[in-house]
Order: C-alpha cells, then structure tokens, then sequence
C-alpha cells in the first residue's frame, strides 16, 4: 500500500531568491551539486545545479596540507578521484589517502570521478561513469567565485550550504577548519546574519564553538546523524532529538538537519510512511529543517516515485527543504 502523491500548487512557492532577498520555502538544496547527473562537488555539478533552478547549493569542505578550504565530501580522496594513481605510496596505515595529506598544488593534479564505494564498486549504479573527463576538486573560494559569476550570467541568485566537515579531526592534525572557512566567507561578504548562507556541521562542539566563540553571526545548522556513525566525539545525536537536545541547539543554530530516516520511517513495514515528531519539534522551537537526501534512484520503501517522496517531506512531515542529489525532480515535484 502507498500514500497518495499530491503536488504542492506552483502558487504557493514562488521563485526563490537568495542572497539578498526574500525566501520562500520549501527549499530544494543540490546535495553536492546536481550530483545525480555529473561527479559530485565539481564545478560542472554545481553549474548544472544552478541551471536547474536549485535554491541552495551545498558545498562539503575540507583543508589541504597547507590550510587551503577545498570542497571535497570526504575526508580522503580515494572514493572520488584518482588518488591512488596518481600519488602510489602515500596512503596512510589504513590504505587511504587523506586530503590533509596533501598540498593544494598536488591536489590540482587529481581528477575527479564518480564515487565508488568501499569495495570499488559504483555507489550509484546508472549514475555517470567512473571516467576521467578533466574535473577537478575546487577550493571553496573557486566555487564562490563561479557561483557569483552564474549569478551575474544567469541572472538568479541562489544560497550556499557550506559543511564543515569533520572539524575535531583537523584539530587533531593541527588545523582549525572552522575558522579557515569563515574566513572565505568573511572575504565575499557572506559571513553576516542576512547572507543567504547556511553554515552545517555534525558536531555540536563545532557548532557551539562557531557561535559562541569565533563569532560568527551568519546562519547555522546541526545535522543529525546516527550515535553508531561515530560522525562526532562528544556529539549525541539521541540527546539532541529530545526537547532539552533542540532547546540547546536553538540557543547557538538557526536550523536543524536530519536524515530522512529521522524524519520519515515504515516501522510497521507496511510500505506506508510514518511521521515522527522530530520536524514538528524543531519548529517549536523556531528551527528551520532540511532533511537529507532525497534521491530518486534510491527510494525509501514507503515512496513508489520521488514526487511521493518530496510529498511526503514536505507537506505530510513539515520540513522547510530537502537536500537532493537531482534538484531538477525535486522542483518538478514542487510545482515549480
């Protein structure tokens, strides 16, 4: 049994205009660029995402050896370049390369793939090849700059979605990746409260800290993840989901960034979708939420197409946006 898809009417969306403007909600987020179509966090993924019409696009980031930002998903370069290839004997103990590793000039010698998982195998099957085609891992302030200038071009403006991924780790190698991305953004006058700039992170630390302690006064959201992902020391996800855990998130976060499966469950596997009360409680306490990540060539149990899908994120569970690796589906499914 499915729930029945039903789209939102085009007249309650709108075009959405970010930095600068007002927003008009639900946002459609490219989740790593059109990642669905062209290798994730390229420039290429990114451009077609703006093309597209997406609201917001995400950018992970990550430091190079030097404390260059790069936009990169993981905190290794195995899954989605030609690493291995390319600097044979610089692995560490475990087998992966680290983009801590690396300068940024060697990192400019690395292509960028389709992701494949542990086993080498396509993370995605039907997705792009894994081939090399000339794409590159950008640093944020390049994709900043070209995302500007698709704005100028294209005549729309759109928000960015930074994550600081996996800040405890760079601390334990020495670098404060926090502060090197505010500084990007410090530089292109989107560190501000009105900058149509979301800044995420998993670890609540981070969160806390970027708050309270550098500052920052642009928009902030914590993801939640999973205890047994082992995504943050110290972070407890379970916590966080309780009213005490969202009061204090409140106090530091303008957002709250769950996974779908927090958000939308089938515990009675009846292939109908259940409602946690996880959205509704964010917003009692004025959060904005975007669950990630909707994918059409990955559908939970309980959607039988991708406008199920978004209809049930949107109007059944009440999130604000959704992160999505095809923006296009996701403003189809939208109206829009």
């Amino acid at each position: 049994m499915r729930r029945p898809c039903h789209f939102l009417p085009a007249s309650l969306l709108g075009l959405v205009l970010m930095m600068g403007s007002a927003v008009a909600e639900p946002l459609v987020i490219a989740h790593r660029g059109a990642s669905g179509y062209l290798p994730e966090h390229t420039l290429a993924a990114k451009a077609l995402a703006v093309g597209m019409g997406a609201d917001y696009i995400e950018q992970d980031v990550v430091l190079t050896k030097d404390g260059v930002p790069i936009v990169l998903h993981d905190i290794t370069l195995d899954a989605t370049t030609d690493v291995a290839e390319v600097f044979a004997g610089r692995a560490r103990a475990d087998g992966l390369h680290y983009a801590i590793d690396f300068t940024l000039e060697e990192i400019r010698r690395l292509q960028v793939l389709e992701r494949v998982n542990r086993k080498g195998e396509p993370a995605f099957r039907g997705r792009f090849p894994r081939v090399k085609t000339g794409l590159t891992v950008p640093t944020l302030e390049e994709e900043i700059v070209f995302l500007k200038g698709l704005a100028q071009t294209s005549g729309r403006e759109f928000g960015l979605y930074p994550e600081l991924k996996s800040p405890a780790f760079h601390r334990d190698e020495g670098q404060d990746l926090a502060k090197a991305v505010i500084a990007v953004l410090e530089a292109h006058d989107l560190a501000g409260p009105e900058a149509k700039v979301y800044l995420q992170s998993f670890d609540f630390n981070e969160i806390r800290r970027v708050r309270q302690e550098l500052g920052y006064k642009g928009k902030l959201v914590q993801l939640l993840g999973e205890n047994s992902w082992n995504m943050a020391p110290g972070t407890d996800y379970d916590w966080l989901k309780t009213p005490e855990g969202l009061a204090a998130i409140a106090e530091v976060a303008d957002g709250l960034g769950p996974s779908l499966t927090q958000v939308l469950t089938d515990e009675n596997k009846d292939g109908v979708a259940e409602v946690t009360p996880l959205v509704h409680d964010a917003k009692a306490f004025g959060l904005a939420v975007h669950p990630y990540t909707l994918r059409a060539d990955r559908l939970p149990p309980f959607a039988s197409n991708f406008g199920e899908l978004v209809h049930l994120t949107v109007t059944e569970a009440g999130a604000d946006g959704f992160f999505t690796d095809q923006p296009d589906l996701g403003l189809k499914a939208l109206g829009r």
